[in-house]
């Protein structure tokens, strides 16, 4: 028995090479954009400008951002990666989307934070990388449980992260924009 009418395969999934270029350049983007704008020793600037802000008893030593954050990449590329070798579908897209804008906005974060002293957009920008990485697992968690499993650190870390923004800018915002407006 024939079927006159047989439904679409799906595409391919990408091959395990592409997906991981595809990772790589990402995140890899993202981390360098990241450490342009990092308060370390090599930005004493920016290192100097951090350190004077009135942060919460809360904030973690500097140690910890550095041993959190390539955990959290790690999750991110695994997460990326599984997701690109899925076979193509409107699911992969909107996860793909997904992931594309919490990794651009990683990057972006630190632009508005550490560079541009913008502690209310970072605080926004917080929330939606926020929203973005929940929105990556619930449409991952759809096409590969695994891969969606890979978002919880990153959006457990960015909820606290938000939190933090926003006590720092509650503290520090009348002190700061006047420094930011004259760059």
């Amino acid at each position: 028995m024939t079927l006159d009418h047989q439904a679409p395969r799906p595409s391919p999934a990408l091959s395990r090479l592409a997906a991981a270029g595809i990772v790589a350049a990402v995140l890899g983007t993202s981390a360098l954009l990241g450490r342009r704008n990092a308060p370390a020793p090599d930005h004493p600037r920016i290192r100097r400008w951090y350190r004077r802000l009135d942060k919460p008893s809360y904030t973690p030593p500097d140690a910890v951002f550095g041993a959190v954050w390539p955990v959290l990449e790690t999750g991110m590329a695994l997460g990326g990666y599984r997701v690109l070798r899925q076979p193509a579908s409107a699911d992969r897209t909107a996860a793909l989307a997904l992931w594309l804008g919490t990794s651009a906005m990683i990057g972006g974060w630190t632009e508005l934070f550490f560079r541009r002293h913008a502690l209310t957009g970072s605080t926004v920008a917080a929330g939606a990388m926020l929203a973005s990485a929940t929105g990556f697992a619930v449409t991952a968690r759809r096409i590969d449980r695994p891969a969606a499993t890979t978002a919880l650190p990153l959006i457990g870390w960015l909820g606290f992260a938000t939190l933090l923004s926003e006590r720092i800018r509650e503290t520090n915002d009348a002190e700061v924009a006047p420094a930011a407006q004259g760059r």
